[in-house]
């Protein structure tokens, strides 16, 4: 069966996404979430809702994917079996290692793999099944084709609706690196959402050159099901209740096969950035890219035209006061407008901007629709049967189940109490989300109103806490954390295009075209050498490097999917900074030949970590991004086909955006300021891909690290 999973960054939102009809809803604790800025759960909070979700049959599962630093592991641990304990039905854990941990220390837990691990092939599908998870959530950049061989392999899922970043999950540093806030550690402050100018004729004017359009997979999620998938995803924990119940609406449609058409106005009303994209699963479409619009875009309501000073939206369609609008003009937006009152040919639209006739007004505020979606509620129908009999204690069978009074009743004096009294009785039913269907038997009875409504709480109350019982193993939160790390490791490592004339124990060779002969750039090189995996490798790019990793001594990989890979190859594997390898946990359980710290910690949480095998990104250049899609919009037939190019933001600082290919293209951001020297205890990593100086240099996280 398909599952439908809806964001709840609030209890607001997860009640929504329950009454909808959603089969599972996703949320965040207090800490450890990748969306930090989210309303999120407290423990109390969390309980409720996990008890509200099981009284419907829909699952809960709880978002625990950031990275971990050090002095956090039992806290960590102790988050993730409290949430377990509490009634979680699985954890969505980031780092690979941390849940290979939980899988082997508390073995009925539940892991699914974040999609901040970046599954996106089978090798990295077979390490999660081989450490214990039971879901990959996979890649956003996941092809149609890898989908399908990895959900023979386990449990998939895969996001339909939302927002997409720009960067490929787990190894988007920009944030990090530009502003201090740390994506990884749920503080991404979207940079990507800022305006840019490249030096490319048609990209030189600054516009939202890496803002994406929201997905909206709509019918074609057929094809996932086809290819076996599990799982249907709908991002936006920082969204409102309204958007979370109209996508719930969209997608249910689909799959019941209702009419959509009004589902999906319904929801490019609640948010629609860049009027949507099918993502790069089905290829990357036209409308990829959102350039000339940032936010919410809306649905087009109608044409500006301006009449004795008034702006009238011309529109058959119906609106009401106060509902809100987005103005676009050659389609841009130029300014946000409010719905005043109806007038002769539509409606009088207020705003402080001046408009013109032919301006497009879209509706991204419809208070009607968000009444309409919000006063849906979903109830539980239970069938009541009731006996008041005197001499005997009250029975009352909800369902299969029955429930005693306390006391044996007595027959009436006076005023019996009637049937009527007693159904109208339990009718109410205390904020708990019953339908009942009530039936009474009674020879005349006496008990007292606060007896009976007691009864009455009672019953419902114990019959709710059996609907959502917890079944969970609890589990003592007791760990061992690994010693740390004695020895140390004083050799050096570069990653450069060209190995020539490089005096390093370690060489990694960093291709701009791999399906290039690549003997020419290793050269007089005699060191280990090793050829660099992007985090992202298709199960076709496997097949097409697979000759060419033979002529090296191992492989240097930014993603979990090396593990797998370098085994199957018999080669060495250099575990590269995209593994976000934070802790001594997660380093004790890696197992890879060499280790690369993650480049967000600072000297100090480096040095802890230090081994005879462990390196740390020292100097060079710092990638901040892997982009698999072409921010030129794929228009490979007037492609300039530069390998350089540089991205201006809006402050005038300057980052390297660099192309390399395997099959396709796909692109590198390099910080604006490359890393200056910081030698820790750990070996010394230098990145030389970009050459030559930037002329801008920083520290990087050296000193301040992430929080």
């Amino acid at each position: 069966m398909s599952e439908i999973l809806a964001p709840a960054g609030s209890k607001n939102s997860a009640i929504s996404a329950v009454n909808a009809g959603a089969d599972a809803i996703y949320l965040g604790l207090d800490k450890f979430s990748a969306r930090s800025s989210a309303e999120n759960f407290d423990e109390g909070c969390f309980a409720e809702i996990c008890k509200y979700a099981h009284a419907f049959g829909v699952k809960v599962y709880v978002a625990l994917n950031t990275v971990v630093k050090d002095c956090e592991l039992n806290e960590f641990v102790s988050s993730a079996i409290g949430a377990w304990n509490a009634g979680a039905d699985a954890l969505i854990v980031q780092d690979i290692f941390i849940g290979r941990f939980l899988k082997d220390n508390f073995p009925d837990i539940r892991l699914h793999l974040s999609t901040q691990a970046g599954t996106c092939n089978v090798y990295g599908a077979r390490l999660a099944e081989k450490y214990g998870f039971e879901r990959v959530i996979l890649a956003r950049e996941t092809k149609l084709a890898d989908i399908a061989e990895i959900s023979k392999i386990i449990e998939t899922e895969v996001f339909v609706q939302g927002a997409l970043c720009t960067c490929f999950s787990g190894q988007c540093y920009l944030s990090s690196f530009a502003g201090g806030n740390s994506g990884n550690r749920g503080k991404c402050k979207q940079p990507c959402r800022k305006q840019y100018s490249i030096d490319r004729n048609g990209y030189a004017e600054k516009a939202y050159r890496l803002s994406l359009s929201d997905l909206c997979v709509g019918e074609k999620i057929g094809e996932y099901i086809s290819a076996g998938v599990t799982s249907f995803k709908i991002e936006g924990r920082m969204r409102r209740p309204e958007y979370v119940a109209s996508a719930v609406n969209y997608y249910k449609s689909i799959l019941n096969g209702g009419q959509t058409e009004r589902a999906f106005s319904d929801l490019k009303r609640t948010y629609n950035r860049g009027n949507y994209t099918v993502g790069l699963s089905f290829g990357q479409d036209k409308s990829f890219i959102s350039s000339a619009v940032q936010g919410h875009i809306g649905e087009f309501a109608g044409i500006i035209k301006v009449e004795n000073s008034k702006y009238i939206l011309q529109t058959a369609a119906k609106f009401s006061s106060g509902d809100g609008f987005k103005i676009l003009r050659g389609g841009k937006e130029i300014c946000g407008g409010v719905l005043s009152n109806a007038c002769k040919g539509g409606y009088i639209v207020n705003t402080k901007f001046r408009l013109k006739n032919g301006d497009k007004a879209f509706i991204t505020t419809d208070n009607g629709l968000t009444e309409r979606l919000l006063s849906k509620k979903k109830l539980i129908s239970v069938t009541v049967y009731a006996q008041f009999f005197a001499g005997r204690k009250p029975i009352v069978k909800v369902g299969d189940t029955v429930f005693d009074g306390d006391r044996v009743l007595e027959r009436a004096n006076s005023r019996p109490l009637s049937e009527e009294d007693i159904i109208r009785c339990f009718e109410k039913t205390d904020n708990f989300p019953f339908k009942p269907a009530i039936r009474v038997e009674t020879d005349g009875v006496f008990i007292p109103v606060s007896e009976l409504n007691g009864l009455r709480r009672k019953v419902y109350g114990e019959y709710f806490d059996r609907l959502s019982k917890n079944t969970n193993t609890q589990y003592n939160c007791n760990i061992t954390v690994p010693p740390k790390p004695t020895r140390k490791n004083d050799s050096n490592a570069v990653i450069a295009t060209n190995l020539n004339g490089i005096k390093v124990r370690v060489g990694i060779l960093k291709l701009n075209d791999y399906s290039e002969e690549c003997s020419r750039f290793v050269g007089d090189f005699d060191g280990e050498k090793y050829l660099y995996l992007p985090p992202y490798l298709s199960g076709e790019d496997i097949q097409k490097i697979c000759q060419t990793v033979q002529k090296f001594d191992g492989v240097y990989c930014d993603g979990y999917y090396g593990l797998e890979l370098a085994e199957i190859w018999g080669k060495k594997l250099f575990a590269g900074t995209g593994f976000n390898l934070t802790n001594r946990l997660s380093l004790s359980l890696c197992g890879a030949d060499n280790i690369c710290l993650s480049k967000e910690l600072t000297l100090r949480e480096a040095d802890a970590l230090s081994d005879e095998n462990v390196f740390y990104l020292s100097e060079g250049g710092i990638k901040v991004m892997d982009l698999i899609y072409c921010p030129f919009e794929k228009k490979c037939q007037s492609c300039d086909k530069r390998r350089i190019y540089t991205l201006t933001d809006e402050n005038g600082r300057k980052f390297s955006l660099r192309r390399y290919k395997i099959k396709d293209c796909a692109f590198e951001l390099y910080n604006c300021a490359e890393l200056s020297s910081c030698t820790p205890l750990a070996g010394k990593l230098t990145d030389n891909t970009i050459e030559g100086p930037s002329g801008s240099f920083t520290r990087g996280h050296s000193v301040n690290g992430i929080y």
